[in-house]
């Protein structure tokens, strides 16, 4: 073999790049590959004038273009190929241009290709903007919901750049991810909280919700339009910067460029591109991730020619989505947003499973699970559940190292929790005074007050104390395994598979009662189950089980989405008031499940936390101590899945508290350990209180304890994250 000399001393040798390794050959010029993305567009657009879930024959359409044997004077035809067909393929091709852009942009700004729109809270917004204005504002047709999810999108991603810019680090990506998240949440929780309360607003926020062209008309289209040029216009000037970007802020700033500066040009760009989407067709995922990827993969580094082929497949695939929604269950049409979570769910996984696609700014970023992060200093002159704040306690030839700290705070939070129950019991009642509710539960009373108390107030309240445990010890578990604040059975696609299951087991009910909640833990077991398999060899150590299972719980939420769109709208409602996180209704026999499961679970939840300090020192160690590392983080998922399923077949997708009781269980107990059992109590502590708020805090009115607790995620998220990060 010649030596790399001799190779490169040799003038018919292929010149090797700057990095010593040749570089990649040279595949179709980019003029050509343009040219046939853009006859592909053409090729989709006739057919979407051609094809519908009607019984127009192709032969009339093309008449009727044409102006041949007096086509145009037919009033149904003129429906349906100028008033129907026409502006939704033309609003397809806008809007798939547009969110195919805004993707490309995102991911060359945050050197993520796993980025997309919904990362600066445009979604979010729009959907908010859109709520607001049918419930105070009678807004009630497809056109009039385009300036309220205009403004909502812009408002979000305004106070998304806001919050990103403070401070000295600049519009990072990091920060920009961490404030999106942050909004998403919080109006996610603002959204929940309006419909909860207003039938005719959920009925019509339902179908929005799903996404569609159908209900595009030329008006609409001519109002979106111009917000759409002005983003793309706006991005121009970012192409060069975006390409020293991709060297790196030092590289980029090097050659003259201001890399803050860049991502917020980009930040508003995408803003204004995503908004006129969301607002001309509803909240469409995953088009612009499919978008941006398949313009790497054919245009490889030139920053301006992903940017045109990227607008170019997204064009491409909404109108191919568009089509399969319209035929795929002809006369009828499925949700656009469903057939594309179908298409991007599964080349997102294909992504991670790629040895070419690096996640920067990852898990590493926001890592820090309880008991992961690495001990102060401090910790280990005692205080901090260092060696030296240990007591030893034996028992003939046993002894047992008991942490002075951990050990009081588990038992001032105990103290807490007991506290919490008597306060939710006294102040939970709307129709008792706190001292008839008081001595209610001690058997004294009238009859109707001791059948309050004890047959109604009591179970829910101990019934939410049990699910915000469970639901304690599996963020916990999950977020320590992964070193990961996300990493919760919430992002996870756990409680997706857990609710779409429950949901289904009352499919062909005629009533919204749930009384099957062994279904949600088999729901959350198989949705971790696939997720596993799909992820792959090393899937549970690195960040592939994250994005796998955000993947999956995608096409879950679409297809939940569209389940609540085909029920009646009582069942529909009654139904959506459970998947956002409600104790409504639970008595004893829920009481009872769940307390067996946790009592099973919770033994194996302490037994995995152990192996779980063991992979802080790094799996050579552990292996040498015995313990396989693989098999520990099967348990740990496995144990943490049965125990968010339970806690989703009682009370609903609780969000939220999976996410911020290991936070604050671990900065009460200490960094050093994993605190299993301080998260617990944290966790029935945050459900049960509200749960008691949302009962009481709007009279006559109940709001689900998932409403109360996601509008005070996304504040909370922000802080813990950005407070990380600074540290």
């Amino acid at each position: 073999m010649p030596s790399p000399s001799a190779v490169s001393a040799d003038p018919r040798a292929t010149p090797l790049s700057p990095a010593g390794r040749p570089p990649a050959p040279r595949v179709t010029p980019v003029l050509a590959v343009l040219g046939g993305l853009a006859v592909l567009v053409a090729a989709l657009a006739v057919a979407s004038l051609f094809v519908g879930a009607g019984d127009t024959r192709p032969g009339r359409v093309l008449d009727f273009l044409l102006d041949r044997s007096g086509a145009r004077a037919d009033g149904q035809l003129h429906t349906v190929v100028a008033t129907l067909r026409l502006p939704r393929t033309l609003a397809g091709l806008a809007i798939g241009a547009a969110l195919g852009l805004a993707g490309a942009l995102l991911q060359a700004a945050t050197r993520n290709p796993l980025a997309e729109t919904g990362l600066l809270g445009v979604n979010g917004g729009a959907a908010l903007g859109v709520v607001v204005g049918i419930s105070y504002f009678g807004v009630g047709s497809g056109f009039g919901y385009i300036p309220w999810a205009l403004g909502g999108a812009l408002a979000a991603s305004l106070l998304v750049l806001l919050l990103a810019g403070a401070g000295r680090a600049g519009a990072s990506p990091l920060r920009l991810v961490l404030a999106g998240a942050a909004m998403t949440f919080t109006v996610t929780g603002l959204i929940n909280f309006i419909v909860l309360g207003s039938g005719k607003t959920y009925d019509e926020y339902r179908f929005w919700v799903l996404g569609s062209l159908s209900g595009v008309t030329s008006r609409s289209l001519t109002g979106v339009l111009p917000v759409l040029a002005l983003g793309a216009l706006a991005a121009l000037p970012a192409i060069r910067p975006l390409s020293a970007l991709a060297l790196g802020d030092d590289a980029a700033r090097a050659l003259g460029h201001r890399p803050a500066v860049t991502r917020v040009v980009v930040a508003a760009a995408v803003t204004l591109l995503a908004a006129g989407s969301v607002a001309l067709a509803g909240p469409l995922t995953f088009l612009g991730l499919v978008a941006g990827y398949v313009a790497r993969r054919l245009m490889g580094p030139r920053t301006g020619a992903q940017l045109a082929a990227s607008a170019l497949v997204g064009a491409a695939v909404l109108l191919t989505a568009d089509l399969a929604a319209r035929v795929v269950i002809k006369p009828y049409e499925t949700s656009v947003a469903l057939v594309l979570a179908l298409i991007g769910g599964p080349l997102l996984i294909l992504m991670v499973r790629s040895r070419n696609v690096l996640l920067l700014g990852g898990p590493a970023a926001v890592s820090g699970g309880p008991g992961g992060r690495r001990a102060p200093a401090r910790a280990h002159r005692g205080g901090d559940g260092g060696p030296d704040d240990s007591l030893v306690l034996r028992a003939g030839g046993l002894s047992m190292l008991v942490p002075r700290r951990g050990a009081a705070a588990v038992a001032g939070l105990a103290v807490l929790t007991a506290a919490a129950l008597g306060l939710c019991v006294v102040l939970g009642s709307a129709v008792l005074t706190p001292s008839q509710a008081l001595n209610a539960l001690f058997g004294h009373g009238t009859h109707a007050a001791v059948l309050m108390v004890r047959e109604f107030s009591l179970p829910r309240i101990v019934a939410g104390l049990l699910v915000g445990a469970a639901l304690g010890v599996a963020g916990c578990l999950t977020q320590t395994m992964a070193r990961n604040r996300l990493a919760t059975p919430d992002f996870l696609g756990v409680n997706e598979g857990a609710t779409f299951a429950v949901l289904l087991t009352v499919l062909g009910s005629s009533t919204a009662t749930f009384g099957a909640w062994w279904s949600g833990p088999l729901g959350a077991l198989l949705a971790a189950g696939t997720i596993l398999l799909v992820a792959g060899r090393g899937g549970a150590q690195g960040y592939r089980v994250l994005i796998v299972g955000f993947a999956f719980a995608a096409v879950l939420r679409s297809l939940t989405e569209l389940l609540l769109a085909k029920k009646d709208l009582d069942i529909a409602q009654a139904m959506f008031t459970w998947s956002v996180g409600s104790l409504n209704g639970r008595g004893y026999s829920s009481i009872t499940a769940l307390a067996i499961g946790l009592a099973v679970l919770l033994p194996a939840a302490l037994l995995a936390g152990r192996r779980l300090r063991l992979l802080r020192f790094g799996e050579d160690v552990v292996t040498v101590l015995g313990t396989d590392p693989a098999r520990t983080r099967l348990l740990v998922l496995a144990v943490a899945t049965a125990l968010a399923g339970l806690a989703v077949g009682v009370g609903g997708p609780i969000g939220f508290i999976a996410l911020s009781a290991p936070v604050i269980a671990a900065r009460i107990a200490g960094p050093a350990r994993v605190p299993l059992v301080a998260s617990a109590l944290v966790g029935a502590v945050l459900v049960a209180v509200a749960d008691t708020v949302g009962r009481t805090a709007a009279g006559d009115t109940e709001i689900p304890v998932g409403a109360i607790a996601g509008i005070v995620a996304g504040p909370f998220l922000l802080y813990v994250l950005l407070r990380e990060q600074r540290t």
